[in-house]
């Protein structure tokens, strides 16, 4: 009867464990990724599969070392006194405390920290299954809530600072040149270096047991480390370089991406007889602010003059500059209007998921060709219409998020409230060149790539870190030990439903992040994401779980002040990011001791 029991409760906290996996996916991994579909350097689909690559490469390389704090540096495992099922019901309710919080957030396009909403649920569970006085509120060697709790100052400015000086590096080397381009092509190497020193580093300094990292002396992890570094800097010079200079340079617009297995054979390509009067084959990386889009995720984004049948009310005169006056046309949108024109970009992203072949095409036509009748729903045509329908909404929740157009849901009405404030905010950053844009535009794949490896580190040990006490004290009956092993396989199935979470569903949040909180742009997003993935790495191998949220946040802050002006950037926005996550510490706290209150005192007959 005990082991059933057992069963039964590690089998409920298992799925809320991986929903709390899927939902970090779904809000953090999204917000990281954010950064580099937003400046259009990947695509939403080229993202999935480098997050799936990165992810599980950092989560079984060095992600088990946080676990070990998640799971017995809050709650010491002798304080559940040698009672295994008591251990086990509250890592279950400290899953299901986070996943509730985190997927109600999510899809409400709220964006929260899931670290933070796993420490509060676990320190709420804490003081309903052992009593407060055993809960480690303080700094307890690094690994109490008092250091964790820490990070919630701490790691956005760090990530400020590390991101602006970057991001000052390329402006004052680059961008401020008389003429950047041969600038920026012969610096980037010099990135590559930096992203490939950070993610070596993490993995050899007090790297991954398994592979016996552990115990390496440091001339070899200095070694290693810099010999990777140095490698893929040579790399780059060799291969990137001349390409980049023959693409940019040169304007060559015959030139093919396989080319660039030439080399430096490039430099000797002559360029076009017209070069002069031509432009560098070369995305559009500037950010628009359209009434109305309908366009690819991997094509700019074209003004749509027309807004169906809606007519906007005539504005009154506001204050602005004159550009701003004349960027946008004298009429102001009703709040209904604006939530019509919302659910009109949706339709027309919709009938072009209609016209599509595939499964995703015949679900989307059979829920457009099946919709609800008049009626309730056990009204006949309308039971028939949910059984086809099921099968459909099914195939739709697996794909819909592949085809999502997260640039389309990105851009702003104009004339409404935060198309306006968004206005302001892009006129204040200066806009580089497409050409110099469009090299950064790889450097960011790498820091993207490294910020993805620094979050399977950081978060996936997080994650996995109640789950593996759950399957210790299931599978032995005692309680866990606090150093217990977390198993290959139980970092590599966390990792896995991340990444589904942020294929499937992060979208949700990614369609409010990316550009709302600064301009973006290749050159900007690069050091945004090499700034949180260094602050991410530095905290995980001091054992400290980091919100990966925080960092990319923090980072983007102070990227965005490095336009010189406090009013690049969106002070509102950042404002509500830091009041979701001050309130998900007692909100998710408060879940996770509910549950395991109610589950400790519920009547036993």
């Amino acid at each position: 009867m005990v082991l059933d029991a057992y069963t039964y409760i590690f089998a409920i906290g298992t799925i809320f464990a991986l929903l709390e996996a899927f939902n970090n996916g779904a809000n953090d991994v999204a917000n990281a990724w954010a950064t580099s579909v937003s400046s259009r350097s990947v695509t939403y689909r080229q993202a999935m599969v480098l997050c799936t690559i990165f992810e599980l490469t950092g989560a079984l390389a060095v992600g088990a070392r946080t676990a070990s704090t998640i799971k017995n540096g809050i709650i010491p495992s002798n304080a559940f006194e040698g009672n295994a099922g008591v251990q086990l019901l509250a890592f279950a309710c400290s899953s299901a405390g986070a996943a509730i919080w985190v997927q109600l957030c999510t899809m409400n396009n709220a964006h929260v920290s899931s670290t933070y909403s796993l420490v509060s649920s676990i320190a709420g569970v804490g003081v309903a299954a052992v009593g407060a006085s055993k809960v480690q509120w303080g700094w307890s060697e690094g690994s109490g809530l008092g250091a964790i709790f820490a990070g919630l100052a701490m790691a956005p400015f760090i990530s400020a600072c590390f991101g602006a000086i970057i991001f000052m590096l390329i402006k004052v080397t680059v961008h401020l040149r008389k003429n950047p381009l041969p600038w920026a092509v012969f610096t980037s190497p010099f990135f590559f270096l930096i992203a490939g020193t950070i993610c070596t580093l993490s993995v050899v300094y007090k790297g991954s047991p398994r592979l016996g990292l552990d115990k390496k002396p440091a001339w070899y992890i200095v070694s290693v480390t810099l010999g990777v570094g140095f490698g893929l800097c040579f790399l780059a010079a060799l291969f990137f370089v001349p390409y980049t200079y023959a693409k940019v340079i040169n304007k060559d617009q015959n030139l093919k991406p396989w080319m660039i297995i030439k080399g430096p054979l490039l430099f000797k390509r002559p360029p076009p007889p017209d070069a002069e009067n031509l432009k560098a084959k070369v995305p559009d990386y500037a950010v628009i602010q359209a009434a109305g889009t309908d366009s690819e995720s991997d094509v700019p984004e074209k003004k749509d003059t027309s807004t169906s049948e809606i007519t906007p009310v005539a504005a009154g005169s506001s204050a602005g500059s004159d550009s701003e006056k004349a960027a946008a046309p004298s009429t102001e949108y009703t709040y209904e209007q604006y939530q019509q024109l919302l659910k009109d970009a949706d339709e027309r992203h919709h009938a072009n998921l209609r016209t599509k072949r595939g499964p995703l095409g015949w679900a989307m036509r059979t829920l457009h060709k099946n919709r609800f009748g008049a009626g309730s729903i056990h009204e006949t045509h309308n039971l028939i219409a949910l059984v086809k329908r099921v099968p459909a909404q099914i195939v739709v929740a697996l794909f819909y998020g592949m085809h999502y157009d997260i640039h389309v849901s990105q851009v702003g009405i104009q004339n409404s409230p935060e198309g306006r404030r968004m206005e302001r905010i892009y006129s204040h950053a200066p806009k580089y060149s497409n050409e110099v844009e469009h090299l950064y535009s790889y450097v960011q794949v790498i820091t993207a790539c490294t910020a993805s490896f620094a979050h399977g580190a950081n978060d996936v040990g997080n994650a996995v870190g109640i789950w593996a006490g759950m399957y210790a004290a299931w599978s032995k009956g005692t309680p866990s030990q606090a150093k217990e092993d977390v198993e290959m396989w139980q970092l590599g199935v966390i990792a896995a439903v991340i990444c589904i979470g942020f294929i499937t569903y992060g979208y949700n949040i990614m369609k409010v992040m990316g550009n709302k909180l600064t301009y973006h742009s290749p050159s900007r997003g690069s050091s945004m994401e090499m700034g949180a993935a260094i602050t991410i790495l530095i905290f995980s191998q001091y054992k400290l779980p980091v919100s990966t949220s925080m960092c990319i946040t923090g980072a983007t802050v102070g990227v965005g002040l490095c336009n010189g002006t406090f009013k690049a950037v969106n002070w509102k926005r950042v404002g509500l990011l830091f009041f979701s996550w001050v309130m998900t510490i007692p909100i998710a706290g408060l879940i996770g001791g509910c549950l395991m209150a109610l589950a400790v005192n519920t009547p036993k007959w």
